[in-house]
């Protein structure tokens, strides 16, 4: 099964944190979401958001100007 992705390429900080925020809190638990993020502060600010709310996260350097991270729900 492909995990789902979410592009926030084209969104900056705070758009970008909502619009993960939004994505995240329909997830199950163990359930997987791949989100692509570039704007820096996005970069900082949605995995430390995503770690502090019960998701764990994956981080893969796509290329230098764009993150990617996949989240899991843990509970």
């Amino acid at each position: 099964m492909e995990t789902p992705s979410l592009n926030l390429t084209s969104e900056r900080c705070p758009m970008a944190l909502l619009l993960a925020k939004r994505a995240t809190k329909e997830l199950c638990c163990g359930q997987r979401l791949k989100i692509h993020i570039s704007d820096q502060g996005a970069r900082q600010d949605i995995p430390r958001y995503l770690l502090n709310h019960g998701f764990d996260i994956e981080q893969q350097a796509a290329c230098q100007q764009e993150l990617v991270i996949i989240v899991t729900k843990r509970q």
